[in-house]
């Protein structure tokens, strides 16, 4: 099938342009959902049983491995081993990696980005379990990207969900039209962490959006846009993926090798 048949509508453009984000839901089946599932788990357990060889680090309290280019976040409480991000995921699972070439993912990305050659520029996975899993403060993308790149502003993201995500477990969330103003300025509160997270000034509580989504849906977004989200509080687990693009050709964020899209 053609990638043109998933390019955004002359409409969608508009409100991706306008609001920094885009939701179309339910894209992928349940069946091809649970597929999805069972490789996120499989990626999970590869990255936790690499981190006895990997370099263990402790930021504002918060303990992260690394292991070669993969760096494997863990949950806040003290001496947790349960992985709340993997970074970069798709090289632990074939289906994952598959996932990045996608025609109604990569479709709507070459419409985004205005160009038919796509690359990767990163893909991680976030597992937030139930009752465990924490948030993830209001931030954007660009201050953590514009070191390592020149053209910021050609990093669209897209979520894939892999679960039902509700206000209770912690959907992901956007702030409405926060993307115009480019890299906002961090907190600074003094943590190791903080200048990483949008100053509070700028999350406006009127324009915050809660992405309410059924598994399989597809949440594309700026680099710029603040988003965030609250922990897990129900007995549901809420695991999705982020694909990052970029125009082909331009290495991946921490590999630094090249994953150009097949399409």
């Amino acid at each position: 099938m053609n990638s043109n048949a998933f390019l955004l509508s002359t409409e969608e453009r508009h409100q991706y342009e306008q609001d920094g984000f885009l939701v179309r839901r339910s894209v992928f089946t349940l069946d091809e959902v649970e597929t999805l599932r069972a490789a996120a788990e499989d990626a999970c357990d590869k990255a936790v049983s690499m981190c006895s060889d990997g370099k263990t680090y402790i930021l504002d309290g918060k303990r992260f491995v690394d292991v070669g280019y993969t760096t494997i976040q863990f949950e806040h409480a003290a001496g947790s081993n349960i992985a709340r991000v993997i970074e970069p995921v798709h090289e632990l699972n074939s289906e994952l990696d598959k996932l990045i070439d996608d025609i109604r993912i990569v479709g709507p990305m070459q419409s985004i980005l205005g160009m038919q050659a796509l690359a990767l520029w990163t893909a991680k996975l976030n597992l937030k379990r139930p009752r465990e899993g924490s948030g993830f403060d209001w931030h954007q993308d660009s201050p953590y990207w514009v070191h390592d790149s020149d053209h910021v502003d050609l990093l669209p993201n897209v979520m894939v969900s892999f679960d039902q995500a509700t206000e209770n477990n912690g959907c992901f969330r956007v702030i409405r039209g926060s993307h115009t103003a480019g890299c906002l300025p961090g907190t600074d509160d003094g943590s190791q962490l903080g200048g990483f997270f949008t100053d509070p000034k700028y999350c406006l509580q009127e324009e915050q959006v809660a992405m309410k989504v059924p598994p399989g849906s597809l949440i594309f977004f700026n680099p710029h846009t603040i988003h965030g989200s609250l922990p897990n509080k129900s007995d549901m687990p809420r695991r999705a993926i982020i694909l990052t693009y970029q125009p082909a050709g331009f290495p991946q964020l921490k590999s630094g090798e090249v994953r150009n899209v097949s399409s």
